[in-house]
């Protein structure tokens, strides 16, 4: 890879963790799955909301990919509607008050266990991935940075084998570590604040996109 792809793939790796790291409706799937199921069943959440997320990213690639090939113009509106859309994500993210994380804590072990096999958390991870259509918003922002003539293909399935990779060791990584109280409620208090980095960098991000494409 040369100069500018590895400045390419540092921007949207960096922007697609840091909005792994922001507490959606999928954490707090994966959360009570957790302490409903145990962490083995439970990876099947994980397993299937990275299957969603993958599927979202290949139609950004292949799909959004051919129709930004043929229009100049459309691919300038995509690319100034998934940086807006990725600046609405930030100001949801500052605007958050602390008792909107208070969900976080819901869930523990005083709950009745549930029977539940790896293949149904899959099915109920992926129905939850692939029923929110921001994360296929959320992908079309960030590859709106890539999806150009000069960036072959081959990146750009890397590109998507990396992230949702991510996803996969992410939300994996979430049901081994908070399926304990104390950890969960430890990290309640502190995704107020992580939220609003998160928030700022994509925010920054956005505002790029939405102007490289105005210039344009």
């Amino acid at each position: 890879m040369n100069a500018s792809s590895y400045a390419i793939f540092f921007t949207v790796a960096l922007a697609h963790f840091l909005a792994l790291l922001s507490p959606g409706p999928d954490f707090l799937l994966i959360v009570k799955s957790a302490i409903k199921n145990g962490s083995r069943k439970s990876t099947g959440i994980a397993a299937g909301i990275s299957s969603a997320n993958a599927l979202y990213i290949a139609l950004c690639i292949i799909g959004v990919g051919s129709v930004l090939a043929s229009s100049i113009k459309i691919m300038i509106a995509l690319k100034i509607m998934g940086g807006l859309f990725l600046v609405y994500l930030a100001i949801q993210a500052l605007r958050a008050k602390k008792r909107d994380y208070n969900e976080l804590m819901l869930a523990d072990h005083s709950e009745a266990p549930v029977t539940a096999s790896w293949a149904r958390e899959f099915s109920t991870g992926f129905i939850s991935g692939i029923s929110n259509p921001k994360n296929l918003l959320f992908y079309l922002g960030l590859f709106s940075l890539v999806l150009t003539r000069d960036v072959g293909l081959p990146f750009k399935i890397f590109l998507g084998l990396w992230m949702t990779g991510m996803v996969f060791l992410w939300d994996a990584a979430i049901i081994y570590i908070l399926s304990a109280n104390r950890v969960r409620r430890k990290f309640a208090r502190f995704a107020y604040y992580l939220d609003k980095i998160t928030g700022a960098v994509l925010g920054m991000i956005g505002v790029t996109i939405v102007k490289s494409a105005i210039a344009k």
